[in-house]
């Protein structure tokens, strides 16, 4: 019913940076809250920032100052622009939609999880 497509992950040194895109697709009334989680092996799945639809927007406290949220001129498609990367933003990044969607029952509020891209900053 939704779908997310991100990319934009990849190897890049210490210092360097990446811009992630994520898409979301399919019956949205409205994008509440969009946001991206990442997850280090045997770690688990934190936030990393979030918009809503108003734009405002939220960050981890290891990424203030080093990456940016925003909203793209497509609909319903969000970037993340890191900078300044660090081995330790190592990680799978996950894109999280918090959307209201139409269901033959009216207007409804659910999750959806992407597929997850690979970031790993090399020192």
């Amino acid at each position: 019913q939704v779908q997310l497509v991100e990319s934009g992950g990849g190897l890049v040194q210490a210092g360097g940076s990446l811009r992630l895109s994520c898409a979301a697709s399919g019956s949205i009334f409205r994008a509440n809250v969009i946001s991206w989680y990442r997850q280090a092996p045997g770690e688990q799945r934190d936030l990393v920032a979030a918009i809503t639809d108003g734009g405002s927007t939220n960050y981890a406290d290891s990424v203030k100052g080093r990456f940016t949220i925003s909203r793209g001129n497509v609909k319903n498609t969000v970037y993340l622009q890191m900078n300044s990367l660090k081995p330790e933003d190592t990680a799978v990044y996950y894109c999280n939609a918090d959307v209201t969607v139409q269901t033959l029952g009216g207007l409804t509020r659910r999750g959806y999880w992407g597929q997850g891209t690979q970031v790993t900053v090399s020192s």
